[in-house]
């Protein structure tokens, strides 16, 4: 997923940034499973990780920063499905994001991150900027059905998507109950159903969708203003061992 927006810790890929940035987020999402969010404090996840807690604070500021890079370092594992047909892919995706949401820490980060953006203005914009960006991407899949003439031109990709998606945060935020395969099934028929029935075609007053195309120039302007990675870091372990000692997969 290409994103405009950096989110708090994130770096280019690989080297040794990337390691570093890997074994804090599988401390934050061990921690998220043992303690939960009340219980995550940047000390723990240095603890965990064996990152000294200065690097922690330097590149994501807080446990809100934390919770916001990891959820969107794992939701990148989602797939867009290209079944060929929109019901097909509307409920391929539904199941993925049952499948994403179906452990029990998962639900917890996604509540992690709701509480965070109420508090943290930071968090506010990593949250708006994820969920613009997903339904973005998983708007091609419209797209892709009014090419193959399924649905009216003027459907409303950024409608679709977040009708589909719904259910599934309304079950976990507000119900605060597990999402399953019925919950699945259930969203996609009836997203399609409304689609067929044009509930979501544009109006005069729903603005085009401005994002950029994935051909349009990058924006040149430098990721961020830390060293590269072969430039001395305070990654000091702070228990003593390597960065990735403490941490399973890190």
């Amino acid at each position: 997923m290409t994103t405009a927006h950096h989110a708090p810790g994130e770096t280019r890929p690989g080297g040794r940034t990337a390691r570093t940035r890997q074994a804090v987020l599988t401390a934050v999402f061990e921690e998220l499973g043992q303690v939960g969010f009340a219980g995550l404090t940047m000390e723990r996840v240095a603890q965990r990780s064996g990152i000294h807690v200065a690097t922690l604070y330097r590149r994501w500021r807080c446990t809100e920063g934390l919770v916001c890079d990891l959820l969107t370092d794992l939701s990148s594992d989602v797939p867009l499905p290209d079944s060929g047909t929109l019901p097909g892919d509307l409920r391929t995706l539904a199941l993925s994001i049952t499948a994403f949401y179906g452990e029990a820490r998962m639900s917890r980060l996604i509540e992690a991150v709701v509480s965070a953006a109420a508090r943290d203005s930071q968090a506010a914009t990593v949250l708006r900027t994820f969920f613009g960006e997903r339904l973005a991407l998983a708007g091609r899949m419209v797209q892709r059905a009014v090419e193959r003439g399924e649905v009216p031109a003027d459907t409303d990709p950024e409608k679709v998507m977040a009708a589909l998606g719904a259910p599934f945060y309304y079950r976990i935020l507000i119900a605060r109950r597990p999402v399953d395969r019925d919950l699945a099934e259930s969203a996609a028929t009836a997203v399609w159903a409304a689609v067929q029935a044009g509930a979501y075609v544009r109006t005069d007053d729903t603005p085009e969708d401005d994002a950029p195309e994935d051909d349009a120039p990058e924006d040149d302007a430098p990721e961020d203003d830390a060293p590269e990675d072969d430039a001395p870091e305070d990654d000091t372990p702070v228990n003593g061992t390597p960065e990735n000692g403490t941490s399973p997969g890190g």
